[in-house]
């Protein structure tokens, strides 16, 4: 069975994408040897051969795509490219990559489109949080990439360890959790 669903979301890849190659391991393969270590600070459960067959719109499906490319770059407070990036950064720039401007801040982020409720959310929407617990204004943001059974999956640059992708179900991001957004 998985392997049927497997087939087929290849098949709607292809299809949708012009040609070009869009899944996860095409990604790990492209990305320069020194930026492919951030594979192995996956979580356990990121599997992209399981991933939810979806009917994506192309800009969502190109924005997510986009955003893959980042993987293992490193946090820069304020970047925007593969030499550093804060999460904003990240954000921003996949959607300005597809002719989406988006304002630059997580903060100012999280006021634009349809507040969500979880069990709404698709792959493309934002999720914001609230880290610093001194102050009550959100101050980040991640890109839902994945849809697991019960995972939310979501790309986004921590101070940490850069540009990687965690879990809404971690400990650390449900207690910081405050919204989702949808802006396509």
């Amino acid at each position: 069975m998985k392997i049927w669903k497997f087939s087929l979301l290849l098949l709607v890849i292809t299809l949708t994408s012009c040609g070009a190659q869009k899944n996860t391991a095409a990604h790990q393969q492209q990305i320069a040897p020194e930026r492919q270590q951030s594979y192995a600070a996956l979580p356990d459960f990121y599997d992209p051969d399981e991933e939810t067959i979806e009917e994506l719109a192309e800009e969502t499906f190109n924005i997510v795509d986009y955003a893959y490319q980042f993987l293992g770059t490193s946090y820069k407070y304020g970047g925007t490219t593969t030499q550093g990036m804060d999460c904003s950064g990240l954000v921003y720039t996949c959607f300005l990559e597809n002719n989406i401007e988006l304002p630059r801040s997580s903060r100012d982020m999280a006021l634009l489109g349809e507040q969500l409720d979880l069990p709404q959310v698709r792959t493309g929407d934002l999720l914001f949080f609230k880290t610093d617990r001194r102050k009550k204004n959100i101050n980040h943001v991640g890109l839902v990439v994945q849809l697991d059974d019960d995972k939310i999956l979501f790309i986004h640059s921590s101070t940490s360890r850069g540009v990687i992708i965690s879990a809404l179900e971690e400990t650390y991001w449900r207690e910081h959790f405050v919204m989702a957004r949808r802006i396509l």
